[in-house]
């Protein structure tokens, strides 16, 4: 079973506009963690520093197969 770690900010100012950026897909924590330390004090970044998340992936799985209901 092969994972990918997914590195990725949101910018959440408590209303609806929430801002979501894409940082990168990694094949360890630790090199999701150092990509995350690459760019903490960028603009943007370092005013929210608590928006970094890492998500585990294995890949060739599916995550979303209902569909929408709405």
């Amino acid at each position: 079973m092969q994972k990918v770690y997914h590195l990725h900010h949101i910018r959440d100012e408590g209303n609806a506009d929430e801002d979501n950026k894409e940082i990168g897909t990694y094949t360890s924590y630790k090199l999701a963690e150092e990509a995350k330390n690459r760019v903490k004090d960028q603009p943007g970044f370092i005013d929210y520093p608590n928006g970094f998340y890492i998500d585990e992936y294995v890949i060739d799985k599916d995550y979303w197969a209902d569909g929408f209901n709405d």
